[in-house]
């Protein structure tokens, strides 16, 4: 399946973008959002990418060889969480944007070898950098069948977290699991009631996948770092997969929406009552029927976009 970036078009009109302005993309991916953004800037234009995935690295190395974009854009090999100390060089005075495109790409799912779909059969992995950390097949070789029930059920929501569990300790005892059919097979054989047109593996492997690559950690960290690195007047726009990711990015924009408190017995004229670090822009963003017809994945992304305003407190 080709890659197809989800709301791009919403999400380049959510940045606003300034033809000499300053720009991130914390998921370079397979470099859809990047190049929209490339395209829309000016020679003083300049973007800064991040991916912790090699092989989205090495498409993005592709990309910063491209005399078109050589001087305009760079790359760095880690997780978006290393946003803060990179904008340091990049931008000292702060950046225009900020794009995070939160979860999974389409190409980590559609290659068998990567481990992260239940669809196809590969090696249990679903490291979004193989190099680095442990794999899902390591966590369910050794992990208590309370952590996994917990982690089941914290990263997916699966309320037969205890059942699947069990039947995965059951199941290792007489073979060890490396591969997604297999734990898919063990998934469905434990699931007594299945929701209609969504696979009983669903949220199990999208729990695997968030605690592996710690991503509700990631989101959380970066976040605040976001903030800190926009200039008076950028924007922050993310795109979000599911309920936690979403949950995490609305409370953060909501909680720094809030104006600084003002300390009791402290008269302050309206006129000079600071503003609040950021300024919720619209509501939340769906990807359109069309574009969940040509992309069906599109069908649970949410863009939510904010606006630098005020002074962190």
């Amino acid at each position: 399946m080709e890659h197809q970036p989800v709301l791009i078009h919403e999400a380049i009109d959510a940045l606003r973008i300034q033809p000499n302005g300053l720009y991130v993309d914390g998921t370079f991916g397979r470099g859809g959002h990047s190049r929209a953004i490339l395209e829309s800037l000016g020679s003083g234009g300049r973007l800064l990418a991040f991916d912790r995935d090699p092989e989205a690295i090495m498409v993005a190395q592709t990309l910063a060889a491209d005399v078109r974009y050589a001087s305009r854009f760079s790359v760095v090999h880690g997780p978006f969480s290393d946003m803060g100390h990179a904008l340091n060089d990049f931008a000292p005075g702060g950046v225009d944007g900020v794009l995070l495109d939160l979860g999974v790409s389409s190409p980590q799912l559609d290659q068998a070898n990567r481990g992260f779909s239940f669809r196809n059969d590969g090696p249990l992995d679903m490291r979004m950098d193989p190099s680095s950390g442990q794999s899902a097949a390591e966590f369910v070789a050794h992990a208590e069948e309370s952590e996994i029930t917990k982690v089941l059920k914290e990263f997916g929501e699966e309320r037969f977290a205890k059942r699947i569990a069990r039947a995965i300790v059951l199941a290792r005892a007489q073979q060890t699991i490396t591969s997604t059919r297999q734990l898919a097979l063990i998934v469905a054989a434990a699931v007594p009631k299945r929701e209609p047109g969504t696979d009983p593996a669903t949220r199990t492997f999208q729990a695997l996948r968030i605690y592996v690559n710690d991503e509700l950690a990631e989101v959380a960290s970066v976040l605040p770092q976001a903030l800190r690195g926009l200039r008076q007047g950028g924007r922050l726009a993310v795109i979000s997969f599911h309920s936690l990711e979403d949950r995490s990015v609305k409370q953060f924009i909501a909680g720094h929406s809030k104006p600084p408190a003002i300390p009791a017995g402290i008269a302050v004229r309206e006129i000079d009552r600071p503003l609040p670090a950021l300024k919720s822009i619209g509501k939340a963003i769906f990807a359109s029927d069309e574009e969940v017809k040509r992309n069906p994945r599109a069908r649970s992304a949410v863009l939510r976009v904010a606006e630098r305003t005020g002074v962190i407190a």
